[in-house]
């Protein structure tokens, strides 16, 4: 209670308007119950989600004396999630919206100056860039473009805004004569022509020929100039040059750029479009940020080996593409967001078993992490994320808890500081499932696996739970102790939710993430999961007749993979898998890519090993009750792959059910409605297996 005080700005009590009953509330899961003393506060729920709220994209002003940040909240009503733009004075402690009503406000960024923000809206229909004079309040809208921009970014002389837009091109692949239509007919619509080997994307269907390019605005408004050109795609993050004259970007200019997923180098383009190639090393260099000096870049560099991992490090470069040098060679993990501190230190983070932190750099390799715990963006599953920005000695991020999305926080290099309190008033009277570590060896080989578990809300030491085991996607990602609304509530039906960060998983080094390299899913992945089941089984916490397996996407193979090697999962709830690889790397949007980094071959030329790392050649060991969830517009793993599964088991009469979910690509649980669909469906076929509880 005393600690929460001393922490808590005088603006959270007297802005937000709690009530003293919800500022007196201690974090629950800190606290060990009495097995006679069960926390009367309500669990959980489904419409909880609706209420959730995250703190996202924190943009500190150039004299370190205000934050912005982007607001995300649930929308009952249109089922969608609404973004407003807040500001927290750190003088006066005001915490405040700036831009609220109802629209979409996102992608805030500061003037040099700090007399401005430019941000994207869709006030006007389609998104716009906007730019707000931070001491009358008026804004304007300063752009007229037809797609939506991306990579905002201020000149250093705050005379010129630089973005990314997509730019529609007029390819045609061979010229056809078609008859006039007369005047009033209604004929069909036209033909498709695809001619590109990427030609869809998940979200977004078949792709129409297009192309990304920067282009520079005025920043007082008028008419966006494109400066890239060619068939290529410029990529952001942007950097300027110190004297506002260029921008440097990141692209792949070869021709053979469409079979080279993982080749980009550094360019520089001036505000003539003269273009510069700065890098040309083999592997992908990306995310220039130039020194507050102008004389140095920073950038992020991965190496060309055809492997489904490999590390990103941070590198650091002369202005003119000389005196390359790898700062971060000694760590052995992805580092990204790079901010210069000043000319000599560098700002950037990475995740480390399951944690998201923030570390300075010196040019000269000195070391030092000063900030733990980020999370952010995912509010369903506990995936690692979060974000920062810095200015002026002052460093602002995302972070939140077991039993909280992301707040704000500051750290001026002294102490940390939480500045919003966004889901108090929904969250404040409710009991959380506690989150608890585990590590423990792989059966197959020794390997050391970190996890953690939920326990029911008021878990009873005495009594055996079932088990829900949830296997994370990617499989190159990692989750985390962080906040996961789907987890929560599986915990609040009763279960213990055992996830873990297998081997594949990321923060763990380049060595455990390749330990799956060519081997997902398999009996390595399976073993390291099972192992963590049986260790929760001695421990005496869970009922082994009572096990439950699910996870979505990589997760989603791994969980079809693992009822064709043991039925001793009473159910299954396989989401959005890959079943057949043959067919999977022939059909969705990322094949291109993962058929060069994770296959040996061509699956004409490996068609075994593209069928043994297949769940559908296991089917016919299949005897576990399982739900299929996918959504009907995926690209990424395609409807047909959970069709071949579907129509398997029903051929083997085993009980299934298929789930398709409308309008969705992917990420079935894009809106909050299709989020508790997805888990209410998990629950509710779990329950139609579950028996007693074990004393």
């Amino acid at each position: 209670m005393n600690k929460m005080k001393e922490n808590t700005p005088l603006f959270f009590f007297k802005n937000m308007a709690l009530t003293a009953s919800l500022i007196l509330l201690l974090p629950t899961f800190f606290v060990a119950h009495a097995e006679d003393d069960a926390d009367t506060r309500p669990l959980f729920k489904a419409e909880d989600i609706f209420e959730l709220e995250v703190a996202a994209d924190p943009q500190v002003s150039p004299d370190g004396n205000s934050i912005i940040y982007v607001r995300r909240s649930n929308d009952i009503m249109s089922d969608s999630t609404r973004s407003s733009i807040w500001l927290f004075d750190l003088k006066s402690q005001e915490h405040r919206p700036l831009l609220s009503s109802g629209k979409n406000y996102y992608s805030p960024r500061w003037s040099p100056s700090g007399n401005r923000i430019a941000y994207v809206s869709n006030d006007e229909g389609k998104p716009q860039i906007y730019v707000r004079w931070m001491d009358s309040g008026q804004t304007a809208l300063v752009s007229n473009i037809n797609e939506a921009p991306s990579s905002l970014i201020w000149a250093p002389n705050g005379d010129h805004l630089a973005f990314t837009m997509s730019v529609a091109s007029d390819e045609k692949p061979f010229s056809v004569s078609m008859p006039d239509k007369p005047d009033g007919a209604q004929w069909s619509e036209n033909f498709q022509y695809v001619t590109k080997a990427r030609y869809q994307a998940d979200g977004k269907g078949i792709l129409d020929p297009a192309y990304t390019h920067i282009f520079v605005l005025p920043s007082e408004g008028g008419t966006a100039r494109q400066l890239s050109s060619g068939n290529f795609h410029h990529s952001g993050p942007l950097s300027w040059a110190k004297d506002s004259q260029s921008i440097f970007f990141s692209a792949n200019r070869s021709d053979n750029w469409e079979y080279e997923p993982g080749e980009s180098d550094l360019f520089s383009v001036d505000l003539q479009g003269q273009i510069t190639q700065i890098t040309q090393m083999p592997g992908a260099e990306e995310s220039p940020v130039v020194s507050p000096g102008g004389k140095q870049i920073a950038y992020s560099k991965r190496d060309d080996k055809k492997l489904a991992y490999r590390n990103r490090y941070l590198h650091v470069i002369d202005i003119d593409g000389s005196n390359d040098k790898n700062l971060t060679a000694n760590i052995d993990n992805s580092v990204s967001n790079f901010h210069w501190k000043d000319n000599d230190e560098i700002y950037f983070q990475q995740t480390v078993r399951g944690l998201t932190q923030v570390d300075l750099i010196s040019t000269t390799g000195k070391l030092t992490t000063v900030a733990t715990g980020l999370s952010g963006e995912s509010l369903g599953r506990p995936y690692t994320s979060g974000t920062y920005d810095y200015a002026d000695g002052v460093l602002a991020y995302t972070k939140g808890r077991t039993d909280r999305p992301a707040d704000i926080f500051v750290n001026n290099g002294k102490k940390e500081t939480q500045l919003s309190f966004l889901n108090e008033d929904a969250l404040g009277h409710i009991v959380f499932g506690e989150v608890r570590e585990i590590t423990y060896s792989s059966s197959i080989d020794g390997e050391t696996i970190h996890g953690w578990y939920i326990l029911p809300p008021n878990f009873d030491a005495s009594k055996r739970y079932p088990m829900i085991i949830e296997i994370h996607g990617g499989p190159h990602l990692a989750y985390g102790p962080v906040f996961s609304a789907e987890l929560q509530r599986m915990a609040a039906e009763g279960y213990i939710v055992f996830y873990n960060n297998h081997r594949g998983s990321t923060g763990y080094g380049e060595r455990f993430a390749l330990l799956l390299q060519n081997k997902y899913s398999s009996k390595y992945d399976f073993s390291d999961h099972m192992s963590g089941i049986d260790t929760l089984i001695e421990m005496g916490l869970v009922d082994p007749e009572q096990l439950y397996i699910t996870g979505g996407s990589a997760g989603g193979i791994a969980a079809a993979y693992a009822i064709g090697l043991t039925d001793r999962f009473k159910a299954a709830v396989v989401a959005k898998p890959v079943i057949n690889w043959i067919s999977k790397v022939l059909t969705a949007d990322s094949g291109l890519y993962q058929i060069p980094y994770q296959f040996p071959g061509m699956p004409w030329e490996e068609f075994e090993h593209y069928w043994e790392r297949s769940p559908l050649s296991l089917v016919g060991k299949v005897n576990t009750p399982t739900l299929l969830i996918t959504g009907v517009e995926d690209k990424r793993t395609p409807m047909s792959e959970t069709e071949q599964f579907y129509q398997a088991l029903k051929l083997r009469k085993v009980d299934t059910v298929l789930v398709k979910v409308p309008g969705s690509s992917h990420g079935i649980a894009s809106r909050p409605s299709r989020m508790i669909g997805k888990i209410e469906n998990i629950i509710a076929w779990f329950e139609k297996y579950r028996v007693g509880e074990q004393e």
